[in-house]
C-alpha cells in the first residue's frame, strides 16, 4: 500500500483534523489526504517549524509552492496515512487556492501584455508587483544590507567598452560551446532554488524555456520538482547540467551525483561558497510569519529563519579541498566548482584537475561585501595563465554569474576571459511574471541585445572578442558616486515602518 489509500478508507472531517496540532500529534492534510507527520518532524529537511506552521490545518498550499507531488509517495511511509479529508466540513475561508494572489497587485489589475516588455529590469519589476510576498523576498533577497548584490550588477558598470569600426558585421554569430556542448548564447541558465515559489510549473517550465531557446539549464538540488521530471521534459538534444549542494551524509550525496549521472546530466557543478546559508534578512522578515493562536504554537517554532535557512540545514560545512578526488571517483561527470572567489583558490582548482570554475558570490547572498565575479576575473586570468604556462595540458574552463543584466555584461566578460556567463534571478523574475513564455522572451531579449551589441562592438564573433576591447581600470574602484541605474533603483525596496519608508 502507497500513501494516497487506506486499507479501511477512513475519512476524517476538518475538525478533528484541528486538534492535531502540535508536536506530539501532527496532523497535515495534503491534496485531499491526512497525514500523521509528528515521527517525520525531526526528518523533514526544511526543519520542523515548516510542518508545525501547517499543523492541523490543509498545507496543501504550502506544499504546493515548493513540492512537486510525488515527494509524498517517495518520502512518507504509507503508515503516515491516516484517511481522506472530507472536504463537505472544510471552511470556506480555510480554502486557499496555491498560487493566488494578493489583493491590489498587478496580477488583479492587469500586468502589462509580454509584448511590451523590452529588458530584464521591467521582468523583475512586474514580478515584484504581482508575486506574493513571501516568494519575491526569498528570489530577490541578498544578505545583510545588500551592498553585494547590488556591486554584483554595479561592477559591469565601471567597465567600457572600446569599438572597433570598419569591420564587415554584416553576419553575427555568438553561438558556443560550454564544456564541449552547444549553445545558441555564451550565457546559461543557472540553478535557482524553489522555482514553484514564482510559477506553478517552476523548473519544468525553465528547463523547457532553455531547451527551446538552444541554451543550457543547470538543475538545482533544492527544485521544486524532482531530478525525473525535471529531465522528463528535456528535448531530444537539449543540455543539462546539475547542481549539487554536499548533503552530510555522503551516501546520499553519491546517490543523487549518480542519479543526475543516469538521467543524462551532463556535468557536475559542485556549490562550494555556501558551508551556511548567508544573513538574508528581507527573507527572514516575512517567510514564516502565521497568525496561528498563540497555544497552537511550539516554543522551538524559530520564526526569522527565512526559506533559506530552512531548506538548506543538510548542507555540509566540511567540505574541503581533500573531498575533490573523492567526486572524481564517483563520478565520470566533468566536475566544475561554483563559488571560487579569489585568484588562489582558482589556482587550487587547477592542480585539482577539475574541468571549470564558476566566479560568483552566490548572488550577494552569502558573505557581505565580497567582490562580484567580474572584478575578480582579470585577476584569476592572470594567475591561471601563470599556473598553465609552467603546466602545460588541458585548461580549465571559467565562468561568471551573479548581476548580469544585458548582453553588453555578458559581452564584457567573456572579452575578459569568460568563457561563459550564468544567468539565474533574471529568468526567475520572467518565469514568475509571464510563466515559460516570459522565460523565452527574456532569452530572446539577451540575444537581439547580443547581436545588436556586437554588431556596434565591431566583433562579428566571440572570437573577435579581446581584453583591449574594455577598459577596466576602474573595476576595483569602490569610491566616489555611482552612476544612477534608474531601472534597478526602481526594483529595489526598503523596508517599509508604518506608512513610511526608510
Amino acid at each position: 500500500m502507497s500513501p494516497g489509500k487506506t486499507q479501511d478508507g477512513r475519512v476524517i472531517d476538518y475538525q478533528e483534523l484541528q486538534r492535531h496540532n502540535k508536536a506530539t500529534d501532527c496532523w497535515v492534510a495534503l491534496h485531499g489526504q491526512v497525514y500523521d507527520l509528528t515521527s517525520f518532524l525531526d526528518e523533514h529537511p526544511g526543519g520542523r517549524r515548516l510542518i508545525l506552521a501547517q499543523a492541523g490545518t490543509d498545507g496543501t498550499e504550502a506544499f504546493e509552492e515548493v513540492h512537486s507531488k510525488d515527494v509524498i509517495s517517495r518520502t512518507l511511509s504509507p503508515e503516515t496515512l491516516i484517511g481522506a479529508l472530507d472536504q463537505e466540513t472544510v471552511p470556506e475561508k480555510a480554502v486557499k487556492l496555491p498560487g493566488s494572489q494578493p489583493k491590489g497587485t498587478m496580477a488583479e489589475e492587469g500586468k502589462p501584455d509580454l509584448a511590451r516588455v523590452l529588458n530584464m529590469y521591467e521582468f523583475e519589476y512586474i514580478a515584484r508587483k504581482t508575486m506574493k510576498k513571501g516568494a519575491w523576498n526569498y528570489y530577490s533577497s541578498g544578505t545583510d544590507d545588500e551592498i553585494t548584490l547590488r556591486e554584483n550588477t554595479s561592477a559591469f558598470q565601471r567597465v567600457w567598452l572600446i569599438p572597433r569600426v570598419l569591420v564587415d558585421v554584416s553576419r553575427i554569430n555568438f553561438e558556443t560551446t560550454i564544456l564541449g556542448y552547444p549553445s545558441s548564447a555564451p550565457f546559461y541558465m543557472t540553478a535557482t532554488a524553489l522555482g514553484k515559489l514564482g510559477h506553478m510549473e517552476g523548473e519544468l517550465a525553465l528547463t523547457r524555456a532553455a531547451g527551446k531557446s538552444k541554451i543550457i539549464h543547470m538543475l538545482p538540488t533544492l527544485s521544486s520538482f524532482s531530478l525525473d521530471e525535471m529531465t522528463a521534459v528535456r528535448g531530444p538534444d537539449q543540455v543539462q547540467f546539475f547542481q549539487l549542494y554536499v548533503n552530510k551524509d555522503r551516501k546520499i550525496t553519491e546517490r543523487i551525483v549518480k542519479q543526475a549521472e543516469a538521467r543524462g546530466c551532463k556535468a557536475l557543478f559542485i556549490t562550494v561558497d555556501a558551508p551556511a546559508l548567508g544573513n538574508r534578512e528581507k527573507d527572514m522578515r516575512t517567510k514564516f510569519v502565521d497568525d496561528r493562536p498563540a497555544e497552537m504554537e511550539e516554543k522551538d517554532v524559530k520564526r526569522s529563519e527565512g526559506a533559506a535557512r530552512a531548506i538548506s540545514t543538510f548542507i555540509d560545512d566540511t567540505l574541503c579541498w581533500a573531498d575533490i578526488p573523492w567526486f572524481k571517483r564517483i563520478t565520470h561527470l566533468p566536475i566544475v566548482l561554483k563559488g571560487i572567489q579569489c585568484a588562489a583558490d582558482a589556482v587550487l582548482a587547477a592542480q585539482h584537475g577539475v574541468a571549470g570554475i564558476v566566479l560568483s558570490n552566490h548572488g550577494g547572498r552569502q558573505l557581505e561585501t565580497a567582490r562580484s565575479g567580474l572584478e575578480i576575473l582579470p585577476e584569476v586570468m592572470a594567475a591561471l595563465k601563470s599556473y598553465y604556462a609552467d603546466h602545460p595540458g588541458p585548461e580549465m574552463e571559467v565562468y561568471i554569474d551573479g548581476g548580469v543584466r544585458r548582453a553588453t555584461d555578458v559581452i564584457k566578460a567573456l572579452a575578459m576571459g569568460a568563457k561563459a556567463v550564468g544567468i539565474g534571478r533574471p529568468f526567475l523574475y520572467a518565469m514568475s511574471a509571464y510563466g515559460q513564455p516570459g522565460v523565452e522572451k527574456a532569452i530572446q531579449l539577451l540575444k537581439d541585445e547580443m547581436n545588436m551589441a556586437l554588431r556596434l562592438l565591431g566583433a562579428p564573433t566571440l572570437a573577435h572578442l579581446r581584453p583591449d576591447m574594455v577598459d577596466a581600470r576602474n573595476l576595483g574602484l569602490h569610491v566616489g558616486p555611482p552612476i544612477r541605474n534608474y531601472l534597478s533603483e526602481a526594483v529595489y525596496e526598503p523596508l517599509a515602518f508604518g506608512n513610511h519608508k526608510l
